[in-house]
């Protein structure tokens, strides 16, 4: 199916992200829907590059509006002809840059494609959760029909009023009647007194039901309200925490107002019920009654159970988040960041009439060197339904930032609790007034806590505080969390690690990766759901090397450099030397798979089986790969032009099976460059010299983690090539080439000094049994090395 078709069966929600895609003039939608099939058949990517493809495109692209323009002639579509026609209009301002139009039409179609995916995931999730989501759909199914009773109901007392009104104001006709009438006769008289007796009783008895009538609808009503604020609400804002550190869950408040709403509506029904009784007893009253003695009490009640709804009912919807952020709730000093609030209580007539003011939080713990903060920028906005895609009451601010206070006397703390800087955590606060038909209520809401950080540089340890707070802890005012943080279950952990790759990438942690990463952490165990994780051990400011940084290190370059492998599930990544030999092992000559390096930060190697001449099967393994070789070749075009020289053999690819028997160039082949050989983009990089001389103690300038010592992985010597496990090797073999300056490789790893490198060459003799050549890259006739004069084969 047509990507554009399958983009118009999405559900709604996926929908109004498209329609949010193409509210801009850069691809009107009328163009991609008329043109979706030939757009989706151009290669554009390579029209990004080739200005002659690009050329041709635009011009295709102009003919075909042409043709779309004369089919609506035909059809008379005077607005379409018009719409056309100024497309193609916009579309002229190409002429001079088309590869300008490729990379926007490229952007477009990447876009949906991440719509599409993101609809694939959510249908996914909902998939392997059938139980949950049968529960949660019968909850919700049990509530609506607790608000449709409950709205039958208040139809029931709209006309229990009206009857009761009626019947007063027949007992008020026959009594003034009565009155004004001079009957003589005692026995007509009494008569007439015994009918106003009969009626009175059936109005005492027409009261009382009344009354009792608004008690159960005031019992129904503060049952609602219960299941609202005290459930569905407290599961909304669960959720919104686990969103914020990547969950992929439903936070949409669409729902909830609608529910919110409809109570509140009927709370304020009641109230107007309980004014109309109050009108008719000033009209006719009579001993005992049970209006008088009644309605105050229910007055205070219907009051009560309101103005809990209505507190409730001023929310968060989108959390603090700077637009450069790692993720939500970190929040630099002097740096613009958005949060937006809404009233789930929706009365248009209260549209741009409730100002919402911002402030820090009202009370901060009392410990010595906590720091303060001002709000500064638009503090003050109103809220109103134009601002919401919904129609939802909403105060959007986009432009805060925050400035700390100078520290003076308050800066004095009663408590010396030794926190970081990104262990702080505070709040921000919004208040506004609720005003309608007589009900004054002041409403308040805040932000779930935030980390003010002041540099750069601290980001990824505050981004660590974030998600261990809104992982463990469900008490949005707990400011001391990390004076004494819970240790987190590995069930918690390992889940909240998924959602990182989850959210940047749209691939999650499959339960073998979590595995490796579980033995990393606690080692060989039979079960790790009893297994817990500390504070410390997580990620402890100005700690080198804790595990956060070893993981989010790999995050960021999967992100930056590998998302599209990562996503097709290309890159095995999380798996231990120890499981790597014995799934390589099993494998065919040539098998390689793709993991992330334990001991370098944000490294990335890959490792093959081969065979020996005496048969025996050999694991081997090249030293890990960084963000500065990714920036340089990408980590498809390494796998693809790798190559290694051995004494007396032609240079050859060892990569020849991606795990685990996938041929290589099915499996990477769409990522390649379209031009190869000396043609291709990244001829530079592979021609460079990037031949390895080292020895074993060169491997890895950066000392094992500590969990690193158990897997051997910087200490062991293993079968591989230079890297993070190099084979013995004797008898160096230098290549009959001649040789040329050198230009220093980007890929060269630094674990190989340069000094080193141009003594090992210019003295041959002096490598010994451990030392070992290797070359990443197949090398051009020609190689080249800085400072030497040309030296014999």
């Amino acid at each position: 199916m047509a990507q554009w078709d399958r983009l118009g069966q999405l559900p709604a929600a996926f929908k109004q992200q498209l329609l949010e895609l193409y509210d801009r003039d850069s691809l009107p939608m009328d163009v991609r829907h008329y043109l979706a099939v030939w757009i989706e058949n151009q290669e554009w990517l390579r029209a990004a590059r080739d200005h002659d493809l690009a050329v041709v495109l635009l011009q295709v692209l102009l003919e075909n509006l042409d043709i779309q323009h004369s089919r609506f002639v035909q059809e008379e579509s005077f607005l379409l002809q018009h719409n056309i026609r100024r497309y193609k209009q916009n579309f002229q301002r190409y002429l001079d840059e088309p590869c300008d139009l490729a990379r926007t039409i490229l952007w477009f179609l990447e876009k949906e494609n991440e719509i599409l995916m993101s609809a694939d995931l959510t249908e996914q999730v909902q998939f392997l959760q059938v139980e949950p989501e049968i529960m949660e759909t019968s909850s919700k199914q049990d509530l609506e029909r607790k608000m449709a009773g409950l709205r039958n109901e208040m139809q029931c007392m709209e006309h229990t009023m009206i009857c009761l009104e009626e019947q007063q104001d027949e007992f008020d006709f026959k009594y003034q009647t009565h009155k004004m009438e001079a009957v003589g006769d005692e026995a007509v008289k009494n008569d007439q007194i015994k009918v106003l007796q009969g009626l009175v009783n059936r109005l005492d008895e027409c009261r009382k039901s009344t009354l009792s009538d608004l008690n159960k609808l005031l019992d129904r009503t503060e049952d609602l309200v219960d299941i609202l604020v005290k459930k569905e609400l407290v599961e909304w804002q669960r959720r919104q925490q686990k969103t914020c550190i990547g969950a992929p869950d439903d936070v949409c408040l669409d729902q909830l107002e609608k529910w919110f709403t409809c109570v509140a509506v009927c709370l304020f029904q009641v109230r107007e019920f309980l004014s109309k009784l109050e009108e008719l007893v000033g009209k006719v009253s009579y001993e005992n009654d049970p209006v008088k003695a009644q309605k105050p009490a229910l007055q205070r009640r219907a009051d009560t159970v309101l103005k809990d709804l209505l507190k409730s009912s001023f929310v968060v919807e989108t959390q603090p988040s700077m637009p450069q952020g790692k993720g939500p709730l970190v929040l630099r000093t002097n740096v613009q960041f958005s949060v937006k609030t809404r009233l789930l209580v929706k009365f248009p007539e209260l549209n741009h009439s409730m100002k919402v003011v911002v402030s820090m939080e009202r009370e901060t713990p009392h410990i010595k060197g906590y720091r303060r903060f001002n709000v500064l920028g638009t503090i003050t906005k109103a809220l109103n339904m134009v601002e919401s895609q919904s129609g939802g009451m909403v105060a959007d601010f986009r432009h805060l930032n925050l400035k700390e206070q100078k520290s003076g006397g308050s800066g004095k703390g009663v408590s010396d609790i030794p926190l970081s800087v990104t262990e702080e955590l505070h709040v921000i606060c919004f208040d506004t007034v609720f005003e309608l038909k007589g009900l004054s209520v002041g409403l308040q809401a805040s932000s779930l806590p935030v980390v003010i950080i002041s540099n750069s540089s601290q980001q990824q340890s505050a981004w660590a505080s974030i998600l261990w707070f809104n992982m463990l802890s469900q008490d949005t005012k707990d400011l001391m969390f990390f004076a004494n943080s819970p240790a987190a279950t590995w069930p918690q952990f390992g889940e909240m690690l998924s959602w990182q790759f989850l959210s940047a990438t749209k691939r999650g942690l499959n339960d073998a990766q979590l595995e490796m990463i579980a033995h990393r952490l606690f080692g060989n165990q039979m079960n790790y759901d009893t297994c817990t994780v500390a504070w410390s051990k997580f990620s402890k400011e100005n700690t080198p090397d804790t595990f956060w940084v070893w993981f989010d290190g790999i995050l960021v370059m999967v992100k930056t450099f590998l998302e599209d492998l990562w996503r097709e599930g290309l890159i095995m990544g999380f798996v231990s030397k120890g499981k790597e030999k014995s799934l390589l092992k099993k494998k065919q000559s040539g098998t390689f798979l793709l993991r992330f390096s334990e001991s370098v930060i944000g490294g990335i190697t890959f490792s093959w089986v081969e065979t020996t001449g005496a048969g025996q099967l050999n694991v081997k393994t090249v030293q890990p790969f960084t963000k500065d070789d990714l920036i340089q070749i990408p980590f498809h075009e390494i796998i693809r032009n790798f190559q290694i020289f051995e004494p007396g053999n032609i240079p050859e690819n060892p990569l020849l099976y991606l795990y685990p028997n996938i041929p290589k160039d099915k499996a990477f082949g769409k990522y390649y460059s379209e031009k190869s050989g000396d043609d291709s983009p990244y001829i530079r990089y592979i021609k460079t010299k990037l031949m390895f001389v080292s020895k074993e103690k060169t491997l890895e300038h950066r000392p094992p983690m500590s969990s690193d010592v158990a897997q051997g992985e910087g200490l062991e010597p293993m079968n591989g090539l230079c890297g993070e496990s190099a084979e013995q090797n004797g008898n160096l073999h230098l290549l009959d080439s001649q040789m040329e300056p050198y230009h220093l490789d980007p890929m060269l790893s630094d674990s190989v000094p340069h000094e080193d490198l141009l003594l090992c060459l210019n003295n041959p003799n002096l490598l010994d049994d451990s030392s070992q050549i290797n070359i990443l890259f197949n090398v051009g006739p020609e190689f080249s090395f800085p400072d030497l004069d040309c030296l014999p084969p």
